[in-house]
């Protein structure tokens, strides 16, 4: 699954590749993922913009857009959700092409079938961005509301991290999963985080002293910049210890499984408390 690391990948992509460049055609026949939109109305809201820039909050990715007589004009936001599965791709004239996304397990050998390109923007020059998701649980939408999102979890300061994730009775998990609290973290990344952490993700949130909770949004940063560089969550330390009959990778104590947050959770129980 996607989380802020691959979604970043995936704005990197944008930003590399796409900025700048006139969009002569969109294809936004998808009514699952580019709902509540009709068919053609994003497309004809993007006809003749241009990609300014690329932002990402969490796992949500928005393009700012030019006007179309001017490119210092505002046009309306692009709202790219990646969902379960998406990559995004930046795909040259001549075929070539950059991806960024669902990193995990790489895109060589994958099968690409043409209806598992929900959203496509042609470019002026016959380059074109793409969305690929084969799952279809991605979103494409005009204007995304940003409101519902808490700050980003690679950049969220100690203070605010203390108030926010610091409190309450959930597990300790739950509250990292929470994207109302934080935005960006997924199930591998929470259980990488909360091992280099040694903290167990049963535990209430509120419990945590101020001394645990600047220590886990240290190593919360630090994960997110170690996924970013090799290559997205599933490079992380403990991520393949994750599994029945596996080990710690650090003590060697066989790892606990168990559902918190409503997601399957693997920690070790000798040295996570």
């Amino acid at each position: 699954m996607p989380e802020l690391p691959e979604v970043e990948s995936a704005r990197q992509v944008i930003e590399r590749g796409a900025l700048d460049r006139r969009i002569v055609e969109v294809d936004d026949h998808d009514t699952y993922e580019c709902r509540p939109h009709a068919p053609g109305e994003i497309a004809e809201a993007l006809l003749d913009r241009r990609i300014r820039a690329v932002h990402r909050r969490g796992k949500l990715m928005w393009c700012e857009t030019t006007g179309r007589r001017s490119r210092q004009g505002d046009g309306p936001l692009l709202g790219l959700h990646l969902g379960m599965s998406g990559r995004i791709l930046v795909v040259e004239p001549d075929d070539s092409e950059v991806e960024g996304g669902d990193h995990q397990g790489g895109s060589a050998g994958r099968v690409r079938k043409e209806e598992w390109y929900r959203f496509t923007l042609t470019f002026d020059d016959g380059g074109r961005l793409r969305l690929f998701d084969k799952r279809r649980l991605g979103r494409v939408r005009l204007d995304p509301d940003l409101d519902a999102l808490g700050p980003d979890a690679g950049e969220i300061g100690r203070e605010e991290f203390r108030g926010r994730v610091g409190r309450g009775t959930a597990p300790l998990k739950a509250r990292l999963l929470d994207q109302s609290v934080l935005a960006g973290v997924g199930n591998l990344l929470a259980d990488e985080v909360l091992w280099q952490s040694r903290l167990d993700p049963r535990r209430p949130a509120g419990e945590l002293s101020t001394e645990e909770l600047d220590a886990l949004r240290r190593e919360l940063r630090a994960g997110i910049r170690r996924a970013i560089r090799l290559g997205g969550v599933h490079t992380g330390e403990v991520v393949p210890h994750r599994g029945a009959g596996r080990h710690c990778p650090r003590c060697g104590a066989e790892m606990t499984r168990a559902t918190v947050g409503s997601r399957t959770t693997w920690w070790c129980p000798v040295e996570q408390r």
